[in-house]
């Protein structure tokens, strides 16, 4: 990704932020204000669904840029990319409502420990005072939200800014560098209260600057600045600007920002615990005839096409080629100078989040993000059979790519199921499969993973007579069947006395009766069931292993259907986390959808957030997800895990028996 062909290190710089702040639109904004353009991109840039890399150069310094995905349907593709930036800029928008959507993106950057600061987007839309907007932004942050600039109205648009460190006024200029000008008088009051108030935040890890304040003393502005520089470098504060991309305002500022405030690489090579020269994987690509592709930042020194690199697992090999990389296009190069962002090519078995360690023994990375918990799914199969192969290797080669997406073979009702972070995710992979594989899917909702058991109990007798010439077969077994406990599962006994049946014959009535349940008289596998063997007979000649197999399967079918069977349903428990003021909202869907909510407490680390532990049938998941979000402006999720069986009822259990049977017909 070298902008040039400086051998200067180059800074990485994730821009992060929720869908609607304009965050693709500021990465848009920083590359047109690079390259000598205006800086003005419109408010419809685009969303983006993968995370991009660009490279810049700005004043001579050269930039990665690491534009994520904003939706939270998207977030995973970022997991592993935003822990190697030198510098992350949240965008945010201007709006006091919309604050707690930065609080997932301040508590991942924050968990990271990677130095970031605020870009307040669309100022010109700001309704209010900037301080109040930083006061309804502050508790989302755990890091104090320092302000740089106080903005300058001129009827009623934002025309220029007072720089709270430099004791400057600019002026916007349309597609040019500001323009410096007097303070305006009306402001003189406000940038001496809000310059203090910035001094007094940075004085809270600076004794001695805060013992000139305490003594009415100025501080010189190269103390000001190594404060703000060293604390932002820290990870002490969080600096704030602001600025709108339609106009291109505030773009260059930030940009001059990155020169001071960004840290250099090894401070990012140190957090991902690499140690020496070699490189952090962010993601994975397959693309097309270049095959799989390693996107990487280089640390230590530069790196050439002809290093060899030894791989997490320990295995060894040099780079099949780098390549540079501009949004979606990649140049063959030799060589990436330290803190680059690169594709390497041809380079198994690399995964996003592993160290290649150049010229040294195997590294395991620090910093190594959960998976996301796959809160929808979808049932896929393929249109034409004969895509069958070639779908099970570009799901492969998706969930190797997509950190947000797992597959799931399920053993109970016999579907593939796609997992992963919500609708829009999962409509996106499906139009992957067939725009990148050719492979074209029907997807439906997955089905319930619905049970059986029976109620009473029964005595029945399992014949098998099979007269065709020559050897027959027989085989005859006595079994009780009875109910268990929920949740005790299988249980078989041997109760044959004086060699009624053989020995070696009685796993084979066992494995009958076993059998027999993958499918009981409603039509799901049965659970919970006790079954005895008592008695049987056999034939000297006759009789076989097969012969009492189909006894058992004979005996325990029939018994079923006399033991009054009825359909179990998963219950799972959910761990679901929220905004406190989606709480309310949250405990009456879980109701609405035959849930039990169980209790809440505040979510541990997240101010202002609630944990709803509850029970819901398997069921009433599927759209969940969909329901919780719209009623939290898209943040609340959950995590779930199967918990016990319970007895359907009524109409309910009436539909999910007739599908059975539908299904079977």
């Amino acid at each position: 990704m070298a902008a040039s062909k400086s051998a200067n290190v180059v800074r990485a710089i994730a821009v992060v932020g929720p869908t609607g702040a304009g965050k693709t639109a500021l990465a848009q904004a920083l590359a047109s204000a690079a390259s000598g353009g205006s800086g003005a991109v419109p408010a419809a840039a685009g969303q983006s669904t993968e995370t991009a890399f660009t490279a810049i150069d700005f004043m001579g310094d050269h930039y990665a840029l690491i534009d994520t995905p904003g939706s939270v349907d998207f977030l995973a593709d970022a997991d592993f990319a935003i822990p190697a930036a030198d510098l992350a800029v949240v965008v945010a928008d201007p709006d006091p409502d919309k604050a707690v959507l930065l609080q997932p993106f301040l508590k991942l950057l924050e968990e990271l420990k990677v130095p970031h600061a605020l870009f307040i987007n669309k100022i010109d839309q700001a309704r209010g005072r900037i301080r109040d907007l930083l006061e309804a932004l502050q508790p989302v942050s755990a890091l104090p939200l320092v302000a740089r600039q106080i903005p300058i109205w001129e009827n009623e648009k934002v025309s220029g800014f007072v720089d709270l460190a430099l004791e400057r006024a600019y002026h916007y200029e349309n597609g040019k560098p500001s323009k410096i000008i007097d303070i305006p008088k009306d402001l003189t009051e406000r940038e001496t209260e809000a310059r203090f108030h910035m001094l007094e935040q940075l004085a809270d890890f600076d004794d001695a600057l805060m013992e000139k304040l305490l003594s009415d003393e100025a501080p010189d502005r190269d103390t000001v600045y190594g404060d703000l520089v060293r604390e932002t470098r820290e990870n002490l504060i969080v600096p704030v600007f602001f600025g709108s991309t339609a106009q291109g305002n505030g773009v260059r500022r930030l940009m001059k920002a990155f020169r001071h405030d960004a840290p250099s690489p090894e401070h990012a090579a140190a957090r991902l615990g690499l140690k020496g020269p070699g490189a952090y994987v962010m993601r994975i690509s397959h693309a097309g005839q270049a095959g799989k592709l390693a996107y990487a930042r280089v640390f230590g020194r530069t790196l050439s096409d002809s290093d060899q690199l030894t791989m997490s697992d320990g295995s060894s090999g040099r780079p099949g080629a780098l390549f540079s990389v501009q949004g979606g296009q990649t140049k063959k190069i030799a060589s990436a100078p330290e803190g680059d962002v690169v594709a390497i090519g041809k380079l198994d078995p690399v995964a996003a989040g592993d160290l290649l360690a150049a010229g040294g023994a195997a590294q395991t990375a620090a910093i190594k993000p959960e998976k996301r918990f796959p809160v929808y799914q979808l049932a896929i199969a393929t249109k034409d059979r004969k895509d069958d192969v070639r779908l099970s290797g570009a799901l492969q080669k998706l969930v190797d790519e997509d950190a947000g997406l797992s597959v799931l073979h399920d053993q109970t009702t016999h579907e593939i199921l796609l997992q992963g972070q919500g609708e829009p995710h999962l409509r996106a992979v499906i139009e992957r499969l067939k725009s990148r594989f050719g492979v074209d899917v029907a997807h439906t909702r997955p089905s319930t993973p619905y049970k059986e058991t029976i109620r009473k109990s029964a005595e029945k007798r399992g014949r098998h007579k099979k007269q065709t010439g020559g050897h027959g077969q027989f085989g005859d077994c006595v079994i009780q069947v009875k109910p268990q406990p929920r949740g005790k599962g299988f249980e078989f006994i041997d109760k044959i006395t004086g060699g009624a049946i053989p020995r070696q014959w009685i796993p084979a009535v066992e494995a009958g009766v076993k059998d027999a349940m993958m499918k009981g008289p409603i039509g799901f596998p049965v659970v919970d069931v006790s079954v005895t063997l008592i008695d049987g007979s056999y034939h000297d000649v006759d009789s076989s292993e097969h012969s009492f197999q189909m006894a058992g399967r004979l005996g325990m079918h029939d018994a079923l259907a006399e033991c009054d069977p009825v359909v179990l349903e998963p219950i799972e428990k959910l761990s679901i986390y929220t905004p406190n003021s989606g709480t309310p909202k949250i405990n009456s869907a879980v109701s609405s959808h035959n849930g039990q909510i169980l209790g809440f407490e505040p979510r541990e680390g997240w101010a202002g957030w609630d944990r709803v532990d509850a029970y819901l049938p398997h069921s009433e998941r599927q759209n969940f997800i969909i329901e919780l979000r719209s009623m939290t402006q898209g943040l609340a999720t959950f995590e779930s895990q199967f918990d016990h069986m319970v007895e359907l009822n009524g109409r309910r259990a009436e539909e999910a028996a007739k599908k059975a049977q539908q299904s079977t017909a």
